[in-house]
């Protein structure tokens, strides 16, 4: 079992972020999340995810417009915001990521498969982005995660092509203490699990 330091890194201490001190993210940060996030499973391997870190403020400027109003500042503010998205042709990676298997290509070849596609390309994006939150954590810095967007602009801005779509945001650095807000209530066991 982990020790309880990095429990508190990941857990009982960590806190979504609403502010941010001007520290920086250096690029050897950036790849280190992303190297420690990368290990992490995803269905046949796929890999959907997909990982835009804004870090100029001319970068930042185009993601304003489709920001909702409560979270324009906060945004702004962040060292990095990345907008983590997914691949819906993420299966013509497959030769690579799953090699031993030729057939899972052909399993999402095809325009009548582009829903299929899209679903799995969702949830394991979104299995793919949780795994981000968890490496920022873990190298040290604090993570806001945001779904407070509009997300067919930022795919316009920024997916033009329409091969990715973005799923939620992420801004990142060292949080700002006094700009966290009380934790809220979550669920006890009882509330929610299952023994069965």
């Amino acid at each position: 079992m982990i020790n309880s330091h990095a429990i508190e890194l990941l857990f009982t201490q960590a806190r979504s972020q609403n502010g941010w001190s001007d520290a920086p993210v250096s690029d050897a940060q950036l790849h280190q999340i992303f190297d420690l996030m990368k290990l992490a499973p995803t269905s046949a391997n796929t890999q959907p995810g997909r990982f835009v870190f804004l870090r100029s403020q001319e970068a930042k400027e185009r993601l304003r417009p489709a920001l909702m109003g409560g979270n324009v500042d906060k945004t702004m503010a962040a060292p990095v915001v990345t907008i983590i998205a997914y691949d819906t042709d993420f299966h013509e990676h497959m030769p690579r990521v799953f090699p031993h298997n030729s057939s899972m290509k052909t399993m999402f070849d095809g325009d009548e498969k582009r829903a299929d596609r899209e679903r799995f390309a969702f949830r394991n994006g979104t299995l793919q982005g949780a795994y981000f939150m968890m490496a920022v954590r873990a190298v040290g810095l604090d993570v806001g995660p945001m779904s407070g967007f509009d997300n067919a602009r930022v795919d316009a801005e920024f997916f033009p092509d329409g091969r990715f779509k973005s799923n939620f945001l992420c801004c990142l650095g060292k949080g700002e203490p006094s700009k966290v807000m009380q934790r809220l209530p979550r669920f006890d066991f009882q509330d929610v699990c299952s023994l069965l």
